[in-house]
Parts: C-alpha cells; structure tokens; sequence
C-alpha cells in the first residue's frame, strides 16, 4: 500500500519504511507526526479512502549549499550568493487504512 501526502506544499508517494526530506517541520527528533492524505492505493492499484499516514522524525539539518551567480555582460555586474534549505527528514512508520 502506498499513499500521495502533501507538506510544506509538496506532495510525496510514501510507502511503509520510506524516509523522506520535507520542509521544515516544528518537532523534536523521535517525536510522531501525522501527515495529510491526498490519495491512497491499495496493492492491487485501487484507491482506498479514509487513510491516515504516521511519521517519524528522524533528523533535522540543512541541504548542501546552492550558489546562485547573477551576471550582466558589459554592465559590470557581478553578484553570487548562497542558500542552504532547512529540511527534516521522516521516516513513514505505518500507513492506516
């Protein structure tokens, strides 16, 4: 079974064991969420209603920095900066049906 969740306005396909990254959630690391179902598939493909998908966190960090380089040619302009995204990661416990 496997289910469609939506957080910090993504949306992921999680199975039971999956560990995913998703925004920044507020949590201690061991602490149980519950994430929002938009669909979910039982093992044969048909869909199955009133589904609620339990998480784990399993760590808090940040991503590996990004450098955006901005650039206009014969202007002289020349700006570079980093961004490095919170995430935290879950670990999908068990998907209820």
């Amino acid at each position: 079974m496997h289910a469609i969740v939506e957080t910090g306005g993504k949306q992921y396909r999680v199975a039971a064991g999956d560990v995913i990254r998703v925004e920044k959630l507020v949590g201690e690391i061991g602490s149980e969420v519950e994430l929002p179902v938009k669909a979910a598939f039982g093992d044969g493909g048909e869909l199955v209603s009133g589904v609620s998908v339990k998480a784990t966190v399993v760590g808090a960090d940040r991503a590996d920095k990004i450098l955006v380089f901005k650039f206009k040619r014969k202007k002289q302009y020349k700006k570079t900066i980093g961004h490095r995204q919170s995430f935290t990661a879950l670990k999908v416990s068990e998907i209820l049906a």
